[in-house]
C-alpha cells in the first residue's frame, strides 16, 4: 500500500467531520485499496503523500473540518459549490504551509478573511468568492510573494483597500467586485502591474487614475458602479486593454484620442458619468454602440448625436 498511513487516517477523519457525504463514498476504511486511488484527491507520484483534496457540488452540511491540518503536504484545497458549508474559514488551514491553491468559492462561509493567509508563503491562488464573508481585507495578504490571483468578490466585505497592496511583488489579478468597500483607491497601487483588476460594484470614491498607465500590462479594468471622480482626459491607457468598464461613476473630462490606439479593445463602457466633448472618431471605437456612452454631461459625436 503506497498511501501514507497518517494521510489515510486524516482522510477518514475529514470524511467523518463532513458527516460522511456520498461524494466521498470511495474513502472506505473497510477496503484495503490504496487511498491514493480514492476519488476527489491526488497523491504525489514520488512521495505518495496526499497533495490535492476536492469536495465539489454536494449537499455537505458541515463546517470546514479542522482535521484538514493533518494533511501537511497538501498543495491544493478545494471546497466548491457547497451551499450548506458554513462557519468561518478554518484556522487549521494556517498549518498547511505547502498550500499553493485555496479554492473556497460558492459556499456559505461567514466571518472575516483570515489574517493567517498572509503566512502561507507558497500561495499562488486564493478564491473566496461567492460567500458571506464580512469585515475588512487583511493587509497581510500583500506579504505573499508568489500570489497570482486574489478573488474575494461577491461577499460582504467593508472598509478600504489596504495601502500595503501596492507592495505586491507578483502583481496578482485582483477581483474585489460586489462588496461594500469604501474609501479611496490607494496611491500605492500605481506600482501594480496586474493584468486584471475588478473593483466594480463597491462604494469606492476619489481618484482611480493610479490604476491606468500606457506601459502597464492591463487587460481587464472594471471600476463600474462606484463613486469614483477623476479627469479621464489625463489618463494613459494600456495598449493591452481588452475590457474597460467605468459606467455609473462621477468621472469627468473627455475621452482621450489615445484610446483609439488600443487595438484589442472588445468591451468599453463609460455611460452614466460626467464626461463632455466629442467622442474620438475611429474605426476601433465605432464598434461600440450608444449604450457605451449614454447619460453623460455633454458627450457628442457618433454614435451619439453630432456636436453642435
Amino acid at each position: 500500500m503506497l498511501c501514507h498511513p497518517q494521510d489515510r487516517k486524516a482522510l477518514l477523519q475529514i470524511k467523518k467531520d463532513l458527516n460522511n457525504p456520498y461524494l466521498l463514498i470511495s474513502w472506505n476504511p473497510k477496503e484495503q485499496a490504496d487511498c491514493c486511488d480514492w476519488n476527489n484527491l491526488d497523491c504525489d507520484e514520488k512521495t505518495h503523500r496526499v497533495i490535492n483534496v476536492r469536495v465539489l457540488t454536494d449537499d455537505v452540511s458541515a463546517q470546514i473540518p479542522p482535521s484538514i491540518a493533518q494533511l501537511p503536504y497538501l498543495r491544493s484545497l478545494e471546497f466548491h459549490k457547497l451551499p450548506n458549508l458554513t462557519g468561518p474559514i478554518q484556522p487549521a488551514i494556517a498549518k498547511l504551509t505547502n498550500l499553493k491553491y485555496l479554492f473556497l468559492s460558492w459556499n456559505n462561509l461567514s466571518g472575516p478573511v483570515p489574517d493567517f493567509l498572509g503566512q502561507l508563503k507558497n500561495l499562488e491562488l486564493i478564491d473566496l468568492s461567492f460567500n458571506n464573508l464580512y469585515g475588512s481585507i487583511p493587509p497581510s495578504l500583500s506579504q505573499l510573494p508568489n500570489l497570482l490571483s486574489l478573488d474575494i468578490s461577491r461577499n460582504k466585505l467593508t472598509g478600504p483597500i489596504p495601502e500595503s497592496f501596492g507592495s505586491f511583488k507578483s502583481n496578482p489579478d485582483l477581483r474585489f467586485s460586489h462588496n461594500q468597500l469604501t474609501g479611496t483607491i490607494p496611491k500605492s497601487l500605481a506600482k501594480l502591474k496586474s493584468e486584471r483588476i475588478d473593483f466594480s460594484r463597491n462604494k469606492l470614491g476619489g481618484d482611480a487614475s493610479v490604476l491606468f498607465g500606457s506601459k502597464k500590462p492591463t487587460q481587464i479594468l472594471d471600476l463600474s458602479r462606484n463613486l469614483l471622480s477623476f479627469d479621464l482626459s489625463k489618463v494613459q491607457f494600456a495598449t493591452t486593454l481588452i475590457w474597460l468598464d467605468l459606467n455609473h461613476n462621477k468621472i469627468y473630462g473627455s475621452i482621450p484620442e489615445q484610446l483609439t490606439a488600443v487595438d484589442f479593445l472588445q468591451s468599453f463602457n463609460v455611460s452614466y458619468n460626467m464626461l463632455c466633448g466629442k467622442i474620438p472618431a475611429s474605426e476601433r471605437l465605432k464598434r461600440f454602440d450608444e449604450y457605451s456612452y449614454l447619460h453623460n454631461k455633454c458627450l457628442c459625436g457618433s454614435p451619439l448625436p453630432s456636436c453642435k
